[in-house]
């Protein structure tokens, strides 16, 4: 960047000129077109024909009129500056603070809405000071304004000079407004716009008032999508638990099948996959019917050992065998009156099965090594993700035990087939873990989010929420769930990028490298920590000692970085 300094009794004035490398803003552009795609970092960009964002202005205009439609394009443009006034730091972090900053201006260029040349920048963030004039060419708004209404009276580069407020506003942490003095579509020789804190404008007052929603269009929306809220919310409490979250066709279609079932004490059998939620679909089930003030007991039949199974559910009386030195209820009595889930039923061994279907016909058990016939009121619920009729063909599980059990059969989806879901259920797993983990947490970046619709999720839900978890972990306080915090060590993205190259070309991101260096480790047998050492050492020899430059080549953060030279315990 080219700089003229002009000393003005003890202030430095300084004339830029937009001509510094852009290179690092350029590289953080994606194109994906196998998946409909664009990303600056980890945010999605579009492409779209200035002649409709021209009709979509006009459209503003002649339905609101000016003043609302130029207070709407105002605050859009005003918080697409917050956003790009976010990664301003993350993307230059051993910048100083100007060259921090002009990654605004250079965005701005760069996505194609004006050309800038900075006529005067001061900037001192601690004593709160800031002044800025800049000129712009070529700016978008002025000329499909233009073509629209013909020379104009005002300014009309709104979104423009929101988008200045809202970026300098994030970035310092003081209100700062820019005005537009000149206009191309005035018939000025260019546009020129000036920026300084909220405060220092004469009206300021008025200024500020451009930014408030208070239009009464503004009021109706806010008030038609609060009732539309409170309609969803009644809705969903009718209809659902809190525990329970899916808008998809296929859970709808198993949920209302569970509403249906708590009207009675119909035996359930809930099959899906592993990971699906078929306890919470359970729970619900028990919440929700006659029973909810009894007991719900789960047992998990794969996880407890054959010869402990029995006396487990139906209990055992003193002196039964070796080391029961009491006796004691089973699961059977302590759910009594209640709810007994029997996970992964198609584990039970072939003698537990017999006396299952005792119980669920006669409604009474005996304890092990007891002859006193215990009566039990008990609904049960049965999960399993193995096909329990192939085993029935099998011989390894009884057919009466079977169509006992197999009265009001429930498919839980997997996840794949709850696409519309996924959204709804990071959303939730990551404002149950950044309480836990005391982290305050933006939400999730959308270039991530677009990875967790695309993935098939093997594990469903748990793997979800496992996944989420890492996530909420890894990333900056304060900051989003980005892409790296989820997806480290999984192969997501088979689709192919483009990159924009120094030339303006879109090239290739050469992907399948990734997939070579991966057949090359597992070829040569490598192991996996040698390796992150080996890379994490040469990264940082490369940058000569500094982390925050070595963190860029391996595309990281700088905590992180130190974060895992921390965690192998090595001097890098």
């Amino acid at each position: 960047m080219c700089f003229l300094v002009a000393r003005v009794g003890n202030i430095v004035k300084i004339t830029e000129q937009m001509s510094a490398s852009i290179d690092d803003l350029r590289q953080q552009i994606k194109f994906s077109p196998d998946t409909g795609h664009i990303w600056l970092g980890e945010q999605r960009m579009l492409l779209i024909h200035s002649e409709a964002m021209g009709a979509l202005r006009r459209e503003l205009i002649e339905t609101l009129g000016v003043e609302r439609a130029r207070g709407i394009i105002m605050r859009t443009g005003y918080r697409a500056g917050i956003g790009d006034a976010k990664l301003a730091r993350k993307w230059r972090p051993d910048a100083d603070e100007r060259n921090q900053f002009m990654v605004g201006p250079q965005l701005h260029q760069l996505e194609g809405c004006v050309h800038v040349s900075t006529l005067k920048f001061e900037m001192d963030i601690p004593k709160k000071k800031f002044y800025m004039e800049l000129s712009w060419d070529n700016s978008y708004e002025s000329e499909v304004h233009q073509k629209a209404f013909g020379v104009s009276e005002d300014p009309v580069c709104w979104m423009e000079i929101g988008y200045a407020s809202g970026y300098s506003s994030e970035f310092t942490g003081q209100p700062i407004i820019f005005v537009e003095q000149a206009c191309r579509a005035c018939d000025d020789e260019q546009c020129v716009i000036i920026g300084k804190p909220l405060d220092e404008w004469d009206n300021a007052e008025e200024l500020k008032q451009e930014y408030e929603s208070n239009s009464f269009v503004d009021q109706f929306l806010d008030l038609r999508d609060e009732v539309v809220r409170l309609r969803s919310s009644l809705d969903e409490h009718n209809k659902q638990d809190d525990a329970i979250i899916g808008v998809s066709k296929s859970f709808k279609e198993s949920y209302e099948l569970l509403n249906k079932a708590a009207q009675g004490p119909v035996t359930v059998l809930l099959l899906g996959e592993t990971g699906v939620g078929k306890e919470l679909f359970a729970r619900s089930l028990h919440r929700r019917s006659g029973r909810a003030d009894k007991p719900f007991i789960a047992v998990n039949c794969a996880a407890i050992p054959d010869d402990l199974l029995e006396a487990e559910l139906f209990g055992v009386e003193k002196g039964a065998y070796t080391g029961a030195h009491q006796s004691r209820e089973g699961r059977f009595e302590r759910a009594n009156g209640g709810t007994l889930f029997l996970d992964e039923i198609g584990d039970l061994s072939y003698s537990a099965q017999a006396k299952l279907l005792r119980v669920l016909q006669e409604g009474e058990l005996e304890r092990l090594g007891g002859n006193k016939i215990v009566p039990v009121d008990v609904r049960i619920v049965a999960a399993t993700h193995t096909d329990l009729l192939e085993k029935v063909e099998k011989k390894q599980f009884r057919q009466d035990l079977f169509y006992r059990l197999n009265v009001y059969p429930i498919v839980v989806p997997p996840l794949r087939e709850r696409q519309s879901d996924i959204a709804l259920l990071a959303d939730n797993f990551v404002n149950q873990y950044k309480v836990k983990y005391h982290k305050e947490v933006k939400g999730i970046t959308q270039h991530a989010m677009a990875r967790l619709l695309t993935y098939q999720w093997p594990g469903n839900i748990r793997e979800l929420e496992n996944v989420i978890e890492r996530g909420v972990l890894l990333c900056e306080n304060g900051g989003q769930v980005e892409l790296q915090h989820l997806f480290a060590m999984m192969d997501t993205d088979k689709t192919a990028e483009l990159g924009l190259g120094s030339d303006g070309q879109l090239e290739e991101l050469k992907k399948d490298s990734h997939h070579q260096f991966v057949e090359t480790f597992f070829d040569e047998q490598h192991n996996l920590f040698d390796l992150e050492e080996a890379i994490l050492k040469e990264a940082v020899n490369r940058s000569e000692g500094n982390l925050s430059g070595a963190a860029r080549m391996l595309g990281m953060t700088r905590p992180q970085l130190a974060y895992r030279i921390d965690k192998l315990g090595k001097e890098v």
